[in-house]
């Protein structure tokens, strides 16, 4: 019997037209041998599943099912491509949790807590990880310049704390573009974080669940037109992706060890994507997306190419892993 699969994409948030393509691009090449996919689109207001003709069919949220055609459609599993909220902040996965259906992303404390930059920082750094030198901020809260910056120096990285895909993030380069930059981050969350510049090689490293086992997949080189690796570099081609990436093999070593160490700690399944920037031979932790861009020519699908693993495998892995 072929299984029933929901991709569920769109979401709340400023990413809603990257999950589409996401999801659009996972519907395209799971393996109808073995699936009957479709598309459901959780939007605000509005949630429904789409078949091959585009037909809209309402969702009902008590157990995630539809109506086609006098017939009743229930889910076997969930591809879960919903960048930020509600997808990656644990808040949809612990809704199907409830309501007793599998999906292919972690458990959803997992994903809320990856998906808040401060308290994935605060564990990690318990277990020596290095990261940014960080300042935390609430809305409302007194904006003290010179303790930022005489903690974390400039430049500095002004990021809201729940957000992904570049989003609100400012590089102030001196003590007047801070408190800009922190009004630009506000827009995007009520939580910020400052953190110190590293200076050094960025890369990122894809961790997964692959046939059983979590697998470092191979590692990719940022290189920025930009000043930083913002939204235009991520999806405008104002950056180079160079994978293998040009680090020594002694900085290959020690990235994907501390890369499969981070995955451990946090507890992870499912799809991951870490950046880490070089600082004298060190890799320093940035941030961990737990639903990465799955386009073809996002980051970890070309990085799943470099290991020899085609995107039908990579999302039937991913599929057959949760039904496990």
């Amino acid at each position: 019997m072929k299984k029933y699969i929901a991709i569920v994409m769109g979401g709340f948030s400023s990413e809603v037209n990257i999950s589409l393509k996401s999801g659009n691009v996972v519907y395209n090449h799971l393996d109808r041998e073995k699936y009957n996919p479709f598309r459901v689109h959780i939007l605000k207001g509005k949630w429904f599943a789409l078949d091959d003709e585009e037909n809209e069919y309402p969702i009902r949220k008590n157990d995630f099912s539809f109506t086609k055609n006098g017939n009743l459609i229930t889910f076997d599993c969930i591809f879960n491509a919903i960048h930020g909220n509600p997808g990656e902040n644990g808040e949809l996965l612990a809704y199907f949790s409830l309501i007793g259906i599998k999906h292919t992303s972690a458990p959803f404390y997992q994903m809320a807590l990856t998906f808040n930059k401060r308290d994935t920082l605060s564990v990690l750094k318990e277990y020596g990880i290095k990261t940014a030198v960080s300042v935390y901020l609430n809305k409302g809260d007194v904006v003290d310049l010179e303790h930022i910056i005489g903690k974390v120096g400039l430049p500095c990285f002004v990021k809201p704390n729940n957000a992904g895909s570049s989003y609100g993030i400012s590089k102030a380069h001196i003590k007047e573009e801070i408190l800009p930059a922190i009004e630009t981050a506000y827009k995007e969350d009520s939580q910020i974080l400052i953190e110190s510049f590293l200076d050094g090689t960025e890369v990122s490293v894809g961790v997964l669940e692959y046939k059983g086992k979590v697998k470092v997949l191979p590692i990719t080189e940022i290189v920025t037109e930009n000043d930083f690796f913002d939204y235009e570099a991520k999806y405008e081609g104002k950056s180079q992706e160079i994978t293998p990436a040009r680090i020594s093999l002694e900085e290959q070593n020690r990235v994907e060890v501390i890369a499969e160490k981070v995955y451990k700690i946090l507890n992870m399944s499912g799809f991951s994507r870490s950046e880490y920037i070089f600082v004298d031979g060190e890799p320093h932790f940035l941030e961990m997306n737990t639903v990465p861009g799955l386009t073809e020519e996002s980051i970890l699908p070309q990085q799943a190419k470099e290991a020899g693993i085609s995107l039908k495998q990579l999302f039937d892995n991913a599929i057959e892993s949760a039904l496990e």
